[in-house]
């Protein structure tokens, strides 16, 4: 269990060395190639250390024609997003992204959400209260952010909603995220902001559920209990990088990273069980405009 950022550079890590191992150097002849003490190799190969994109450019100019762009290009933006806070290279790195701009704002714990979810493939995610904020509506952000965060002044708030308008843009990026949703059908019988923002917001649920990277389901009350009612959770899957899998579960004050193998197989079997019991795709799509249109 760990940050997003650990998670990530000891996964670059491996990468690295499986590189490195691919072109028959030791540790100590990659170092001396580019310069560095081999202590600085094995650091970075742990994950121990984060690592500047400059410097992970020369260990992949020593590896040479192993190397592809696409990979290239891949573990340079890993790198740069795992990182962390004065980790040399952070959110000064080559390849910043949106959401450091508003590092004032927003806990470091949400930057590492928001990095995860932009690199991510695909996502598959379970709730059971609120609408997941790739799906939320303005209004209905707006609501939601006044109800959890309470006292906020509404600079802030109005920040905080763009910032939660900015994460959609995964949606339709090429390639898009894709993702799958269940959502119990509390999130949608839940008043949140009034009448006018629920109605706003299930029909908005009806025109993305229409996308074709994201399938939208709904668990029913009549399905009882299930195993989603221990808690909310998300699965980021990624692409060309092996075992980056990482389920994220939030809590009031914090949120926790698993990707020991256990964990991710735990929690991707507990959503295909899920998943399995609530209805198909149609079917929630005519719940969801059902109880919109008696809004």
């Amino acid at each position: 269990m760990q940050h997003g950022p650990a998670v990530r550079r000891r996964k670059l890590g491996e990468e690295l060395r499986a590189l490195r191992d691919r072109t028959g150097l030791t540790s100590g002849e990659a170092a001396r190639l580019v310069g560095w003490h081999q202590s600085k190799i094995s650091r970075i190969e742990t994950g121990r250390s984060g690592v500047k994109t400059e410097d992970i450019r020369l260990l992949l100019d020593a590896y040479g024609d192993l190397v592809s762009p696409q990979q290239r290009a891949l573990l340079e933006a890993l790198g740069a997003s795992a990182a962390g806070p004065g980790a040399g290279g952070g959110d000064r790195a080559p390849g910043r992204q949106w959401w450091h701009d508003y590092r004032g704002l927003l806990p470091q714990e949400y930057r590492d959400f928001i990095s995860l979810e932009a690199g991510a493939r695909s996502a598959r995610t379970v709730e059971l209260s609120v609408v997941p904020g790739l799906l939320q509506t303005p209004g209905y952000a707006r609501a939601v952010t006044r109800a959890a965060l309470g006292g906020l002044p509404e600079p802030k708030v109005d920040a905080l909603v763009e910032v939660r308008l900015a994460r959609q843009s995964v949606l339709r990026a090429d390639p898009p995220l894709e993702l799958s949703a269940v959502l119990d059908e509390a999130v949608l019988r839940r008043q949140i902001g009034g009448d006018g923002v629920m109605r706003e917001q299930l029909r908005h649920l009806v025109e993305v559920a229409r996308l074709p990277q994201v399938r939208l389901q709904v668990l029913p009350f009549s399905v009882g209990g299930h195993l989603g009612l221990t808690g909310p959770f998300v699965i980021f899957s990624f692409p060309n990088i092996a075992d980056l899998d990482v389920v994220v579960l939030d809590h009031l004050t914090s949120s926790l990273y698993l990707e020991r193998k256990e964990d991710l197989e735990a929690y991707s079997a507990a959503f295909r069980t899920i998943q399995a019991h609530a209805l198909p795709p149609h079917d929630s799509s005519d719940l969801i405009s059902s109880i919109a249109d008696d809004v």
